[in-house]
């Protein structure tokens, strides 16, 4: 049932006409009017159930063939009072014409308009077509049981059928760009995650990003900052769509033009990106980032989560440590500082970022994937390498949230060797 206060949908389903030879009938139709197969079945009666329908789908005609003893084959040859609305009448009868349609005679074309009178003379025009008073030409045609057919172009609506084919050609032509552009536009995201991983003694680690539309605000990025240094990288833009993927792109702009002050001054590096994040984007624009400088050499991390998730390190004795916010977000404010926090790695321990279209996905009870799945997963699936863990966790949220995906979702996993 339609919800309240939604309108009932109603349209007009189809008509009846009567042939004495589907295949015939079908032919003619199909073949020399130019109409389009709706349906062609076998019913469990065993009779033959077809429709054809006009280019632009309005309506359907079915195509009837009753037993010679009905009432209804005494119909077959008559008037249909079926009236089809083309935008030029001339150029259709010339075209169904030449396929052998058969239309009446009629000698005279006379116009005249309301409000009118009716011109001195008779105007010549091609035969088998005439202009009735109320200021449209029309003719008629019957198909090849002698059923007719009225074909008529009113000046008004002749004019609104153009006008509506052109708006609906433009509209076409104008999505078929915004396909192409967003085509395009996803294509070029895709080249902005990190193409080639830098191959480190001590470190695995693997990203992923599954978007929920084209393009989207998810951002990763795994950045070589020398010295056996390597930068992990975990960002979510304010907002969603093209929007949203226009600062996702400013933002690794921003921090890969600025890494090279990542290894020895973090502060002074993520201070850098923030100016310059907040003079290219509007006021209400910002972005939540996680970034985190691993040590090849040390096994040593050291991280800034700027208004973040909080990262979850599972350290191989299966305790968990949180790796809560330092800062506030980016691109908010001109004047803005962070503090970068420092922990020791060990073998086996696992680091896990992500973004909330991981935890915030839920279920048709409206239950959220949450933290603590997230981590039981996690736990679960720690003994894969990062790039099947992060495929495994994912799989387990999709599971879980089977409906339409309304988030980003994006992880990283990082595990010392």
């Amino acid at each position: 049932m339609a919800d309240a206060g939604e309108p009932v949908y109603l349209c007009v389903g189809a008509v009846n006409i009567f042939v004495r030879d589907l295949d015939r009938s079908l032919q003619f139709y199909t073949g020399q009017l130019g109409f389009k197969l709706a349906f062609d079945k076998q019913l469990q009666s065993g009779r033959r159930w077809v429709a054809v329908s006009p280019p632009d789908g309005a309506a359907v005609l079915t195509l009837i063939a009753p037993p010679p003893e009905s009432r209804e084959y005494r119909l077959i040859g008559r008037a249909t009072q079926v009236v089809l609305i083309t935008s030029d009448v001339l150029a259709k009868y010339h075209e169904w014409r030449s396929h052998g349609v058969r239309f009446e005679r009629v000698p005279r074309l006379r116009r005249v308009m309301w409000g009118q009178h009716p011109p001195a003379g008779v105007v010549t025009a091609p035969p088998r077509v005439e202009t009735p008073v109320w200021g449209g030409v029309f003719t008629r045609f019957k198909d090849p049981d002698g059923n007719t057919f009225s074909l008529v172009g009113f000046d008004d609506v002749s004019r609104e059928i153009e006008a509506q084919r052109r708006a609906a050609a433009d509209k076409l032509e104008s999505e078929r760009r915004a396909a192409q552009e967003l085509e395009i536009a996803k294509q070029v995201q895709a080249r902005l995650f990190p193409q080639t991983l830098p191959t480190l003694r001590t470190l695995t680690y693997a990203g992923a990003c599954s978007q929920a539309r084209e393009v989207g605000g998810d951002y990763f990025d795994f950045l070589h900052l020398g010295e056996e240094r390597l930068g992990l990288v975990i960002g979510d833009i304010s907002g969603k769509g093209m929007a949203a993927a226009l600062l996702m792109a400013n933002l690794q702009a921003n921090l890969r033009s600025q890494c090279a002050l990542a290894s020895d001054q973090p502060e002074r590096f993520l201070r850098s990106v923030n100016r310059l994040f907040f003079e290219n984007t509007t006021d209400s624009s910002y972005a939540t980032l996680f970034f985190a400088e691993y040590d090849d050499r040390l096994r040593r991390l050291r991280y800034a989560n700027c208004g973040h998730l909080s990262g979850l390190l599972l350290r191989r004795d299966n305790t968990l440590e949180r790796l809560h916010s330092t800062s506030t977000v980016l691109g908010l404010f001109r004047e803005w500082s962070c503090t970068i926090q420092e922990c020791g790695l060990c073998q086996a321990d696992t680091l896990a970022l992500y973004t909330d279209g991981v935890t915030e996905s839920f279920n048709e009870a409206g239950e959220e994937f949450g933290e603590h799945r997230l981590i039981e997963a996690l736990q679960k699936n720690r003994e894969q390498a990062p790039d099947d863990m992060i495929a495994s966790v994912v799989s387990e949220v999709q599971r879980f949230s089977a409906q339409e995906q309304y988030d980003d979702i994006t992880l990283v996993v990082a595990r010392v060797v």
